[in-house]
């Protein structure tokens, strides 16, 4: 992989500083040269993501008091971004624990964090979040598994869909129906993956982020005690809106290392490849074509940091996060389909990593709401 010497990095502190330069080597060392493999053969690669929650990676724009490294959301995405350049199924396994543990962190009560938070953010347990269903995607309000009062807690029944880290994760935040319809009736519950009643199913066959599974998740009946409410009765959806800003900004990231790993892969292939006695890189045609994709993947990135900037000084920034989400991830579908078009013939086929970075964009355009559900939220911001 290529270092890209002209981006330029936001750091606070030397610590800051040092922790980049080693999940860049990691990146570069330990993610790039097995994502093709693992990918292959769809396999999670859990001790890799285990070693990032042992460097802090998960925790570090938490509070020190959980576990957390008190780092801003500013450095965490830079990060994340990283991470993404070198295999975006490992970023995003990063991205969706921290979205776990956010809601846990904001709503969850004391004693649930310090039971399940600390573990969570050093990797030692891993979570997942159990929101859609299959008539209720985007629309969250329309869910039907419910959670039922009984003597000492809730029992829990329905079928998710589309749960990311199904079959690997440890714990996963349920999101159920405990009052009436509409987002006003639903309540959020941690559930453990070992409890009786928990049933994954097979991981879908994607066409991209192969390496993460995703499935459907059954409760049948799977009884919880009420300290496992995260957030109040029927107050589900503040948990859920509280990820849902950090969702959009955490796939921004991984959508510009995508990108950025395509531009470098590209850029190199066409400065070695020769036709008509000179290399590709000094035609017109692959010269601008670079050139277009360089100046995106520096907006979206650009956008991406300013946003994070927002959340950082505690301004609302549900639109901004929106259009991050957006232009981002819009770019590395574009980008990523440049850097096949530039390698031709050979970015077609599996001995380059082209296609697949071209699979992978596509699904950063559909999850953490689809594109259109961001124009939508946009449009109504005006």
């Amino acid at each position: 992989m290529e270092e890209n010497v002209t981006i330029h990095r936001y750091f606070d502190s030397a610590e800051q500083a040092e922790l980049f330069t080693l999940v860049t080597k990691i990146s570069e060392k330990e993610l790039a040269p097995v994502a093709a493999a693992f990918e292959a053969r769809a396999e999670f690669p859990r001790q890799l993501v285990a070693r990032l929650g042992e460097l802090g990676v998960m925790g570090m724009a938490f509070p020190e008091r959980w576990g957390g490294g008190g780092q801003s959301v500013t450095f965490y995405l830079q990060v994340v971004e990283e991470l993404a350049r070198g295999w975006l199924a490992v970023a995003e396994s990063v991205h969706l624990q921290v979205l776990t543990c956010r809601g846990l962190a904001q709503y969850g009560k004391d004693s649930l964090r310090e039971r399940y938070l600390p573990a969570m953010l050093e990797g030692r347990l891993l979570g997942g979040n159990c929101m859609s269903e299959a008539e209720a995607g985007s629309d969250l309000a329309a869910m039907t598994t419910s959670a039922t009062a009984t003597d000492d807690g809730y029992e829990i029944s329905g079928l998710k869909t589309w749960v990311s880290h199904a079959g690997v994760a440890d714990v996963y935040l349920v999101y159920c129906r405990t009052g009436r319809s509409g987002p006003g009736g639903i309540s959020c519950f941690l559930v453990e993956a070992a409890q009786d009643g928990v049933k994954v199913f097979p991981p879908f066959a994607k066409m991209g982020v192969c390496a993460l599974p995703t499935a459907q998740v059954a409760f049948g009946e799977v009884r919880v005690p009420a300290e496992r409410m995260v957030g109040g009765r029927n107050r589900g959806m503040l948990v859920a809106a509280s990820v849902f800003d950090h969702g959009r900004m955490g796939i921004s990231a991984c959508a510009v290392g995508l990108a950025q790993a395509a531009l470098d892969y590209a850029s190199a292939y066409a400065k070695e490849r020769r036709q008509f006695g000179s290399p590709i890189a000094s035609f017109q045609g692959m010269s601008f074509m670079l050139a277009d994709m360089a100046a995106q993947i520096a907006a979206a990135r650009a956008l991406v940091l300013s946003t994070a900037r927002l959340i950082d000084d505690g301004y609302p920034a549900s639109a901004e996060a929106a259009k991050c989400k957006l232009f981002a991830t819009d770019t590395a579908m574009r980008v990523t389909t440049d850097a096949v078009q530039i390698l031709g013939g050979y970015g077609y086929v599996r001995d380059h990593p082209t296609e697949r970075w071209m699979r992978e964009a596509k699904l950063l355009q559909i999850i953490e709401g689809t594109n259109q559900i961001q124009r939508a939220t946009i449009a109504q911001s005006l």
